[in-house]
Parts: structure tokens; C-alpha cells; sequence
């Protein structure tokens, strides 16, 4: 007994502020690199590094929305959407190893502090926020994608590190107080690190099958066991296919019917995971007969057992 539901959903929008951003990140990396160079600052060349590794993160982001829109094949039959979550993994290691590296320019120029030019700090991180904000508004709403939130969270460091830029050039604009510019790049590469180390564990997470970030298992089961003429369910293993596509399998105890009477309860089912939990794509096996669980899963005693399945993709 087979139900299939296929959607769609377009990622044309959110491709499109992606590229938009991606230009303007790169072209805002060229000014601060040449204003970081002219004004000696650690701070705002550690922060046009920040960009580039933004301007990265929206390129992947971008080869993963991409990705994720590319229809299933007969090679790669659960689509592309994995291709998206290797993409955020990567680039929240790049992320890691700038941040090291920001981390011992600070600590040499901590040991031998250099004179600044802070009006081009102030005008060069004025910049950076506007630009920052402006890009963060765009991707607001596409934030269910793993890909887009790594790099929204790019974007609210960077207009983070620019904030602490100002403060800092007024500081040293006021005290002479010139430690602060590689204090202020040891803060940024630490919030660098912060914003990393999450996307690093979510994204792990997916590529390991690991269940989908928010849910509990034993949620899912009860909710399902809910379901009039379920008697029990189990064997029961829920994965993400991609940031915002999940996936469940299971078998289902449930009295001995008709399979075109079982079909209410399977349609039961499914509309419980798709409305509670976004779980879209489900096979289930219901059985009449309890089975023995072994590692390797589960043995009928009786081969009595209709497999149903419901499948619906989300690209």
C-alpha cells in the first residue's frame, strides 16, 4: 500500500538574496582590507577577514540552496539535500581556523601595540553595520535552512565586530589607549569561534542520522501510539535528509484488518508526524503479530505482515 504526496518548495528567493549578498560582502571586504592596511588596524583587518569568511559562508550557502533544489535521481534517490549540510560544515571549520589565527596576530600585537587611524575605523565599520544590517533583513526569512542561518549568524557578528570597531576608535580617539584594537580582534575571533562551533554540531549532527534538533524520540512515539487502532509501535528511527527535511521509519502493531481498512490508520499516522513534528517522508511496516527485536532489527515470527509506505519529498 503505497501513498505518495511530492511538494515543492521553490529556493528561488532566498537564492537570490544570497547572490546579492554575496557581492556586496566581497566588495565591502576589498574597502575594509585597504582601510584596515591604511589605518593600521588589527581590528578591521581581522574584521575584513571576518567578511571574507561571510562572503564564504554565503557562496556555500548559495551551492546549497542549490543543491538542495536539485530533483532526486536514480543514483542520489533522496536528492541533494545532504549536499547544503556538508557545505555549512565546511564552513564553520574555515571559520574555526581564521579565528586561531586572528587569535595569534591579536596576541603579537598585544606585545608590541601600533598607532591607528580611528576616523577610518569609524567610517569603515559605519559602513560595515549598514551593510551587515541590510543583508541580515533579507535572509530573516528564509532562517529555517541550516545553510542561510550560518550565514545570518555571520552577518550578526560582523555587525557585532563593527560596533566594538567604533567604540574602540572612539576610545582610542579619546585615551590613546591603543591595546584596545587587539583586544577588540581577540573578541571578534572569539565570537567567530562561538557562532562556529554551533553550526559545526548541528551540522554533525544531520551527517551523522543523528534525530532531527528539537525532538524527542519518545514524543514521536507516543503521538503516533495516540492514533486510534495503533497498539504499538516500534523499531522507530528518525533522521534529517537536510536542514528542514526529516525522516522516519517504523512498525506499527496494530489489529488484523483488511489492508484497505489499515489504510485510515496510516493516513492517521502520517498526518500526526507532517502537522506535530514536520516529519514528511515516512515508511511504515505495520504488522499484526508482535516480533522479536534483535540487533538487527525486527523478526516476525508469522510472516503476516502488509508494508505500507507514505512518501513525501521536500525539495
Amino acid at each position: 500500500m503505497h501513498s505518495h504526496d511530492h511538494h515543492h518548495h521553490h529556493h528561488g528567493g532566498s537564492g537570490e538574496v544570497l547572490k546579492w549578498s554575496f557581492i556586496a560582502t566581497l566588495l565591502f571586504v576589498v574597502i575594509q582590507f585597504v582601510a584596515g592596511w591604511q589605518a593600521h588596524s588589527l581590528a578591521l583587518l581581522s574584521d575584513a577577514g571576518h567578511n571574507l569568511t561571510d562572503a564564504l559562508a554565503l557562496a556555500l550557502a548559495m551551492f546549497g540552496v542549490y543543491l538542495q533544489a536539485k530533483p532526486a535521481d536514480e543514483s542520489r534517490t533522496y536528492g541533494y539535500h545532504r549536499g547544503g549540510v556538508l557545505a555549512a560544515f565546511i564552513n564553520a571549520l574555515s571559520l574555526l581556523g581564521l579565528s586561531a589565527y586572528l587569535f595569534y596576530e591579536s596576541y603579537e600585537r598585544l606585545l608590541d601595540p601600533q598607532s591607528v587611524n580611528e576616523q577610518i575605523m569609524i567610517v569603515t565599520a559605519g559602513l560595515g553595520i549598514a551593510l551587515n544590517v541590510g543583508i541580515l533583513v533579507g535572509l530573516r526569512k528564509h532562517e529555517s535552512d541550516i545553510n542561510i542561518r550560518a550565514a545570518s549568524i555571520h552577518m550578526l557578528g560582523d555587525a557585532l565586530g563593527s560596533v566594538a570597531i567604533i567604540i574602540g576608535a572612539i576610545v582610542i580617539h579619546y585615551t590613546g589607549w591603543l591595546t584596545i584594537d587587539p583586544i577588540l580582534s581577540i573578541l571578534i575571533a572569539a565570537l567567530i569561534v562561538w557562532s562556529a562551533i554551533d553550526i559545526v554540531r548541528e551540522s554533525l549532527n544531520i551527517l551523522l542520522e543523528g534525530l532531527p534538533r528539537g525532538l524527542k524520540l519518545q514524543n514521536v512515539v507516543a503521538a503516533m501510539e495516540e492514533v486510534p487502532g495503533v497498539l504499538d509501535v516500534h523499531d522507530v528511527h528518525v533522521w534529517s535528509l537536510g536542514s528542514s527535511a526529516h525522516a522516519l521509519s517504523c512498525h506499527a502493531l496494530i489489529e488484523d484488518m483488511p489492508p484497505s481498512e489499515s489504510d485510515r490508520i496510516l493516513k492517521g499516522i502520517t498526518s500526526v508526524l507532517g502537522d506535530r513534528f514536520h516529519i514528511h517522508h515516512t515508511t511504515i511496516q505495520f504488522e499484526h503479530t508482535r516480533c522479536a527485536l534483535s540487533e538487527t532489527g525486527c523478526r516476525i515470527a508469522h510472516a503476516h505482515s502488509s508494508h505500507s509506505q507514505s512518501h513525501e519529498h521536500t525539495h
